[in-house]
C-alpha cells in the first residue's frame, strides 16, 4: 500500500493512495496509519488533493557516507559503523514544493537517497528483528550546504536549513528495500545511478546502530545515505530523484535572496 498525507476539504488527513490510475481516489485513513489501518471511508480524486510530506517526523537520522563510491568521492574513508547525524523536522517538506537556497550559503549540493520509514517504538532493537520495526520507505533528498559544511567542522548548519530534506511523494509499506535503483536527475540530466544493494550498512545494521542510542518513534526517518554524483544545484534547477518501487521525489530550487 502507498500511504500518503493529504490536505483535504475535511483538513489534513493520512491517506491510502493508488498512484498507478491517476483517476482513482484516495481513501482517508483514521488517525494515523502506524498499526492497523482503518478507513473512515471518505475519498477524494488524487487529482483533487495536494500531496503533503508523507510524515512528520519527531526526527530525521542520517547516514553518512554509506556508499564506497561518495565516500570516495569526499576524499574519506569508508566508515567502519555507521556515521549519525539529524537534521530538523523544520527541514522537511514535501514533493512538489520548493528548494529554498540560503542567503549564507555559496554551494549546495543534491544528495538523492532512499529513506526508512520507522512504524512503532524502537529501542534497542537487534538487526535480526529491526525489520519488523520499519513502516515503509519513501524517497529523501539530503540537500547540504558544502561550503558551510567544510567551514563549521560538522553537519549540522549545512544539512540543517529550512527547506534541505524533501521527503516523498509518498511511504511505500510493501517493499524489499534490499536491491532498488536509484536515480538522480537536475534538469532531466543523469547525475546518480546506483542501487540500494551497495549500502555499506545494511537498513537491519543501520537500525540496530541507531536504536542501541535513542528511541525512534512511528513516523521517524532515516535517509540512508547517498551514491557517488553529488553535484551542485542553482536556483530554476529541478532535481528529480526516483527509486524503484515507489516514484518520483521532484522538487524546483529557488533562491533565498530577496
Amino acid at each position: 500500500m502507498k500511504i500518503g498525507r493529504t490536505t483535504t476539504p475535511a483538513g489534513t488527513t493520512f491517506v491510502g493512495i493508488d498512484p498507478r490510475d491517476r483517476g482513482r481516489q484516495v481513501a482517508e485513513i483514521a488517525g494515523t496509519p502506524f498499526g492497523e489501518v482503518a478507513f473512515t471511508g471518505n475519498t477524494w480524486d488524487l487529482d483533487d488533493v495536494e500531496l503533503l510530506a508523507p510524515v512528520t517526523p519527531s526526527k530525521v537520522l542520517c547516514i553518512g557516507k554509506n556508499y564506497a563510491d561518495h565516500a570516495a568521492e569526499m576524499g574519506a574513508e569508508a566508515p567502519a559503523d555507521p556515521v549519525i547525524f539529524m537534521k530538523p523536522s523544520t527541514a522537511v517538506i514535501a514533493s512538489g514544493q520548493p528548494i529554498v537556497l540560503p542567503r549564507s550559503a555559496t554551494e549546495v549540493h543534491y544528495e538523492g537517497e532512499l529513506a526508512v520509514v520507522i512504524g512503532a517504538a524502537a529501542f534497542q532493537v537487534p538487526a535480526e528483528d529491526a525489520l519488523n520495526y520499519v513502516f515503509g520507505y519513501t524517497i529523501g533528498n539530503d540537500v547540504v550546504s558544502r561550503d558551510q559544511q567544510r567551514h563549521d567542522g560538522q553537519w549540522t548548519r549545512g544539512k540543517g536549513h529550512d527547506t534541505f530534506c524533501p521527503l516523498g511523494p509518498w511511504v511505500e509499506t510493501d517493499l524489499d528495500a534490499s536491491d532498488l535503483s536509484i536515480v538522480t536527475t537536475v534538469d532531466g540530466q543523469v547525475r546518480q545511478n546506483s542501487s540500494t544493494s551497495l549500502l555499506l550498512h545494511t537498513i537491519p545494521r543501520i537500525i540496530e546502530w541507531i536504536s542501541e542510542a535513542m528511541t525512534l518513534l512511528p513516523g521517524d526517518v532515516i535517509l540512508t545515505g547517498t551514491p557517488k554524483g553529488v553535484g551542485a544545484i542553482a536556483p530554476g534547477q529541478r532535481v528529480q530523484i526516483t527509486v524503484e518501487g515507489i516514484g518520483t521525489l521532484d522538487n524546483p530550487v529557488v533562491s533565498g535572496h530577496r
